[in-house]
C-alpha cells in the first residue's frame, strides 16, 4: 500500500507540474502578443541609418524651413551611410512639413517612401497614421 501511495504522490506533482507549465507558457505567449501589438513610443534619433554626428545639423535644417530642410535631404542621400528607417522618418517629417505649401509634392514623397518600407520596418506605423491624408 505504502509504494502506491509514493506512485500516486509521484504522478500527481507531476501532473501539477505540468499544468503549472502549460499555464505559464500560455500565459507568456499571450503576454508577448499583447506587448507586439501595443505600440510602442519610436524615437527617430535612435533609428538606425543616419550618423550620430548629422543630429546638430538635422534640426538645424528642419528649423531653417522646407527648402533648406529638403536641400538637406538632397545632401544626406549622397551617402552611403544614411539608409532607412531614419532616412524615411526624416522624409515623412518632409512631407508632413511640406503638405500646407506643397501637397502635391508631398503625396509624390510619400507615395515613393511608402513603396520602398518593408511592412516590418519601424516606421511603417508612422506611414500607416499618414496614409489617409497623403494617398
Amino acid at each position: 500500500m505504502r509504494p502506491l501511495v509514493v506512485v500516486l504522490v509521484i504522478v500527481a506533482v507531476a501532473f501539477v507540474g505540468w499544468r503549472l507549465r502549460v499555464y505559464y507558457g500560455h500565459a507568456d505567449k499571450n503576454g508577448a502578443s499583447e506587448q507586439a501589438a501595443s505600440p510602442t513610443e519610436i524615437r527617430p534619433e535612435r533609428l538606425p541609418g543616419l550618423p550620430y554626428q548629422l543630429e546638430p545639423k538635422l534640426r538645424e535644417a528642419q528649423s531653417g524651413g522646407p527648402v533648406a530642410f529638403k536641400a538637406f535631404i538632397d545632401w544626406l542621400k549622397q551617402y552611403p551611410e544614411v539608409r532607412d528607417p531614419r532616412l524615411a522618418w526624416i522624409e515623412l517629417d518632409y512631407v508632413v512639413m511640406v503638405s500646407p505649401s506643397d501637397p502635391v509634392e508631398a503625396k509624390k514623397i510619400f507615395a515613393q517612401i511608402k513603396k520602398r518600407t518593408s511592412p516590418d520596418s519601424p516606421v511603417m506605423p508612422r506611414i500607416r497614421a499618414l496614409a489617409k491624408t497623403y494617398e
